[in-house]
């Protein structure tokens, strides 16, 4: 597993690195730059002007600024924001903590209703919980989160007033009213990730289970007298995951990419609502590391579901 393991890194090398030109290239031919606004202002000298430009190198070649770049993201500099006046990786890992927290709660309450819901439905499929269950699948994931963030607003902080419809970073209050403050805020933005995520899964988790079912060595079990939970569990199920794991995977760095709409309807003070902010503000040096942070998470979790492939199904090995 270990030389599988590297291998798997060294080819994630280059990939990387292709992804960081194709970035660079394009952020630095699209129009505008992040002293567009300065260029407008009369109050600004013109050589102030062009020394700024000449000291960060926004009229050298392409090519050459990106490998003054990534000579610098190997010794571990981000770069620096020109907007927020602050180093790109402080910034990053200001965010980080709130869009995990976020998303880790949404994923797990995906699954928490994909799995259950999804299996239950194909042990008993065509049932009347699995017509419900299908229906309401159908409906979860064909509804945007901008319209079902709205949604819960207008119920639950305009209509109920229980819950606010505004994130804070900036809590006041300390000990078990910070984590009561912390768990309502947070209670609307991981429905609408969790619930939009858990439909879609729980769809896939009853047609891989239907497709595993009619297999032979599941009514090889059966003939064997084992009794219906395990055949379930131990036959079923953990064959039936394989495909499952493959589209967890797949999909988280979309979910990290979804939630950019989400931390915007409840303003969460996440990458999400960072990178929308460097668009806006053409902040260049923050847009190229928070999108080559979500490429990476591609690769990444495209190693973690090889890696679950070898446990969940003993045939595979690691060569």
């Amino acid at each position: 597993m270990g030389s599988y393991l590297l291998r798997r890194l060294l080819i994630a090398l280059p990939s990387l690195l292709g992804i960081s030109v194709v970035l660079f290239t394009v952020l630095a031919l699209a129009p505008g730059d992040p002293f567009s606004e300065l260029a407008l202002n009369p109050n600004v000298p013109a050589e102030v002007k062009a020394a700024l430009r000449a000291k960060f190198g926004l009229d050298d070649p392409v090519w050459q600024r990106y490998f003054r770049w990534l000579w610098a993201m190997l010794h571990g500099d981000w770069g620096f924001s020109f907007i927020s006046r602050v180093d790109v990786d402080t910034l990053i890992l200001q965010r980080v903590p709130t869009t995990l927290a976020v998303i880790g709660a949404s994923q797990l309450l995906a699954l928490a209703i994909a799995l259950p819901v999804g299996i239950y439905s194909a042990v008993k499929p065509y049932s009347l919980f699995d017509r419900i269950a299908s229906s309401l699948a159908f409906v979860g994931f064909s509804l945007p989160t901008f319209f079902t963030g709205i949604l819960l607003i207008l119920i639950f902080s305009i209509k109920l007033d229980w819950l606010p419809f505004v994130y804070r970073a900036d809590l006041t209050s300390t000990g078990l009213t910070w984590w009561a403050e912390q768990l309502k805020q947070s209670i609307m933005p991981v429905m609408v990730l969790g619930l939009f995520q858990g439909a879609s899964w729980t769809r896939y988790v009853r047609s891989s289970m239907l497709d595993v079912v009619r297999l032979d060595h599941v009514t090889t079990a059966r003939s064997k007298g084992l009794t219906e939970r395990v055949v379930i569990m131990k036959h079923i199920v953990r064959n039936a995951l394989i495909p499952v794991v493959t589209l967890v995977a797949l999909t988280m760095p979309q979910v990290f990419g979804g939630a950019i709409v989400t931390e915007q309807i409840f303003r969460v003070p996440g990458i999400g609502s960072l990178l929308i902010d460097a668009i806006l503000r053409n902040d260049t040096p923050v847009i190229m590391a928070v999108t080559f942070v979500f490429s990476c998470l591609v690769i990444l979790f495209n190693l973690i579901a090889d890696l679950l492939y070898g446990w969940l199904d003993p045939r595979i090995s690691f060569r």
